[in-house]
C-alpha cells in the first residue's frame, strides 16, 4: 500500500491518554478501526479526521506516500 502511517497511532493515542478501553467507551473509534490501526491498514477519511482531532495534528503528520518500486 503506497500510503502508510508515519507514526504508531495506537501508541501515540495512549501517550495522549486514550486507551483502547476509553476509545471504545466514548465511541471515538470503532473496534475494527482500532484493529486496522494496530495492523497498519488504511482507515477512512472520517477516521483520519477523528485521529487529527484527538491527536491535535494534521493528516500529513499521520500518513505519508511511499512510491512502490516496479
Amino acid at each position: 500500500m503506497p500510503l502508510q502511517f508515519k507514526i504508531d497511532v495506537v501508541a501515540t493515542l495512549k501517550e495522549k491518554g486514550y486507551t483502547s478501553y476509553k476509545i471504545r467507551q466514548e465511541k471515538l473509534l470503532s473496534e475494527s478501526t482500532i484493529q486496522k490501526l494496530r495492523s497498519g491498514k488504511g482507515v477512512s477519511w472520517e477516521n483520519i479526521e477523528a485521529l487529527c482531532r484527538l491527536l491535535d495534528c494534521q493528516p500529513g503528520d499521520l500518513i505519508e506516500y511511499i512510491e512502490k518500486e516496479v
